[in-house]
């Protein structure tokens, strides 16, 4: 059969191929695709996100028991509003007001599937001929790439390694125009593991507020903070500026799987409100797909090219890696860090031995000769 010379009215969208190229997801899969299938031994996940798979990072008994009777109850098995039921909106509030002043209520909460839908959601928001949102670099690509389905521009500022990735302001406000729409914040930091202080992050909400922008607090990570500073919610500072928190079940109860997020609105001052978002955010959920009824660490390692032979970047370390030792590791360029490695600990620990001791082969096979 001849092919027809027909042109049709429908094609791809460039934009979202090249967007999903540089997705966390999208750079291990071609990491994947680059394996040695002559190589025996089992590869060795360092780059990963999900821990779940090993039995070490299982979830409580106590969870699986909610879930086993909430569908043995039969009560679940009906459409739910598009907000999400009430007693999990309940829930997640009354969670979320631990130590908090300004008490959020049910109606504050809404549920998404998983963080990622909450990070879709708030975007599709925001989105407006011209607006731009500040995201921040090194961060989550996830942001980036849904923002070019939207058409809302990014800019990046930046987070200062050698002052513990805290948020540069300056940069903030170099970056921030009248059509700034919001910045993002993660805390704790994806993908560094940084911990902001509660003094760092009263400067961020100040600066927001003087630039008139909203704050995205991407809380993912929650209570899953190491070293000596205390996590601290952004929401804590929704006086000062209108705060919207995005969270999930995923990291802290080990069940990605379940898609089960949400976004909280704080804004103690009816300003989100005010402007339209409250309603804008329903709207959206209303045409969007809904939440069925019913842990991880990790590092950053800085990669020092020059003690390297035939190594070019992080990626080319990371593709030679997974093809001579069946070792993968995300190249930090996957979340902005170029020349730098991100680091999954959450295997079994034989095999993060066993992965750590093939990329330390691997450096001395590569080694520059003295």
């Amino acid at each position: 059969m001849e092919k027809e010379s027909k042109k049709w009215g429908f094609q791809g969208k460039k934009e979202l191929n090249a967007a999903a190229a540089i997705t966390v997801r999208g750079v291990l899969n071609m990491l994947t695709a680059n394996l040695n299938k002559e190589d025996s031994r089992p590869m060795v996940p360092l780059g990963h996100g999900d821990p779940s798979r090993f039995p070490s990072f299982r979830t409580s008994p106590a969870a699986e028991d909610a879930i086993i009777h909430a569908l043995r109850s039969a009560n679940y098995n009906s459409y739910a509003p598009t907000v999400g039921i009430l007693p999990a909106r309940r829930a997640i509030a009354d969670f979320l007001n631990r130590d908090m002043s300004y008490k959020l209520s049910p109606d504050d909460v809404y549920l998404t599937i998983g963080c990622t839908q909450a990070i879709e959601v708030t975007l599709a928001v925001l989105s407006r001929p011209g607006a731009n949102i500040l995201l921040p670099r090194p961060g989550f690509p996830y942001y980036e790439a849904y923002a070019a389905s939207k058409n809302l521009e990014v800019r990046h500022y930046d987070l200062l390694p050698d002052n513990g990735w805290q948020v540069d302001l300056d940069s903030i406000e170099t970056h921030a125009d009248e059509n700034t729409a919001a910045m993002v914040i993660i805390n704790p930091g994806n993908p560094c593991g940084n911990v902001f202080s509660y003094q760092h992050l009263e400067k961020v909400a100040e600066t927001a507020r003087k630039l008139g922008i909203l704050l995205i607090s991407d809380e993912a990570y929650d209570n899953l903070a190491f070293g000596s500073t205390k996590y601290v919610p952004m929401r804590v500072f929704g006086s000062i500026v209108p705060v919207l928190t995005l969270g999930s079940i995923s990291k802290r109860w080990i069940v990605p799987g379940w898609r089960l997020g949400w976004l909280v609105t704080t804004d103690p001052n009816g300003i989100l409100r005010e402007s339209g978002i409250i309603d804008s955010i329903i709207g959206f959920l209303d045409i969007s797909s809904d939440p069925a009824t019913f842990i991880q660490v990790w590092d950053s390692v800085k990669l020092n090219i020059s003690m390297l032979e035939d190594i070019k970047d992080d990626v080319d370390f990371c593709v030679k890696l997974v093809k001579e030792e069946s070792v993968m590791i995300l190249p930090g360029v996957a979340v902005g860090m170029k020349n730098w490695l991100r680091v999954t600990f959450a295997v079994e620990l034989s095999s993060l031995e066993e992965g750590l001791a093939r990329v330390k082969t691997f450096c001395q096979r590569h080694a520059k000769k003295q």
